[in-house]
């Protein structure tokens, strides 16, 4: 059985062609007809391959390297092997991922599981007065509800649900299993498999007798050009609607709340909880793990440490961590000072049991 390879071979580029996408300059007597039709790390890379080099630690690997191309920092060139064209580019790495994109242009968002694009599956459910634009792709096992709206050239994978009277731009991606109900997405969206937006927020009025529930009566307004990772959920508003703002990205598994607004480009990396009615302005960038309580607000432009909690409003422009988060220089002159009152602690402790064993002893 043969390995199979789940990324679609590219049409190769052009050495010339990679100068004129990234700006980066050919060094030395290469010809800028030389094609590469893939990238790969410096010790896997072949000569048909694309590697990059930018940090010290790969030296040994540069050394060695079978690639036929590399883009790199001038300060490595000398030690590149002489058959390996060089690329020299201030930011190598941001011109490897121009070319990556180029190359495996397919690999950016989900795509149709049926290979069926621009076409409606025979089995896909799509009610009658549901309305799909030129070139929407649906997959088999989708549910397109009354009402509901699709916008040209959108992918609806395998087994999606789209509610009623739901609105989805052009130009999207809808990941396999995704259920997407009581929202409104603009162009450009990528919702990877197995996310849940609109459902439920979750709201009670607690007492001594029970929990009454509070109705989710609003809905989820998802801007142009946001990424949301698998299994995220993003929770429709109590009374007015969740918002996650143009151009933000969130990683996988993240819990978004009732009533929350995410401004324009923010990024929340895997695990993120944030709590009812928050507010994250624009840029703000929330490390694994953290957790916003309900209603906080965190300035533009802020960016909270992995792991922290947040438990009141953060300034625009702030650096914060721990639990509760803080200033990050605070918070590591306590860690710090934690530190040694420990180390001392267990000195002192070590020294009286040594004494007590000496008087023993005696």
């Amino acid at each position: 059985m043969t390995e199979p390879l789940f990324a679609s071979v590219p049409s190769p580029i052009s050495l010339a062609e990679i100068v004129a996408l990234t700006g980066a300059q050919l060094q030395g007597d290469v010809s800028p007809e030389r094609r590469i039709g893939n990238v790969a790390p410096l010790e896997l890379a072949g000569p048909y391959d694309l590697a990059i080099m930018d940090n010290s630690k790969f030296i040994d690997q540069l050394a060695v390297t079978r690639a036929g191309a590399c883009l790199i920092t001038e300060r490595f060139e000398v030690q590149a092997p002489p058959h390996v064209a060089l690329l020299r580019s201030a930011e190598p790495y941001k011109a490897f991922v121009a070319i990556a994109s180029k190359l495996f242009a397919g690999m950016m968002r989900p795509s149709s599981l049926y290979a069926d694009a621009g076409h409606v599956s025979p089995g896909a459910h799509v009610h009658p007065t549901a309305r799909l634009e030129e070139g929407v792709t649906i997959d088999p096992g989708a549910v397109i509800g009354p009402h509901a709206e699709i916008g040209a050239e959108t992918i609806v994978a395998a087994n999606v649900v789209i509610g009623p009277s739901v609105r989805i731009g052009r130009n999207c991606a809808i990941g396999a299993g995704a259920s997407i109900i009581y929202s409104i997405v603009g162009d450009n969206v990528i919702i990877h498999p197995g996310c849940r937006i609109g459902q439920d927020g979750f709201g009670y009025v607690m007492s001594g007798r029970g929990h009454t529930k509070v109705p989710q009566v609003r809905r989820v307004i998802i801007q142009d050009s946001v990424e949301i990772g698998a299994g995220t959920t993003i929770d429709r508003g109590a009374f007015r609607d969740t918002v996650i703002g143009e151009g933000t990205k969130i990683d996988n598994l993240v819990q978004i709340a009732h009533n929350v607004t995410v401004g324009r480009h923010c990024v929340l990396v895997a695990q993120v909880g944030i709590a009812g009615s928050a507010v994250l302005e624009d840029f703000v960038v929330l490390g694994a793990k953290v957790g916003v309580i309900d209603h906080a607000t965190i300035g533009e432009g802020a960016q909270i440490a992995a792991c922290s909690n947040v438990h009141a409003n953060v300034p625009a422009g702030a650096r914060w961590g721990g639990t509760p988060a803080k200033p990050l220089k605070q918070w590591f002159r306590e860690m710090m000072t934690l530190e040694r009152l420990t180390r001392t602690g267990d000195a002192q402790e070590r020294h009286s049991e040594a004494h007590d064993t000496h008087r023993s002893k005696a």
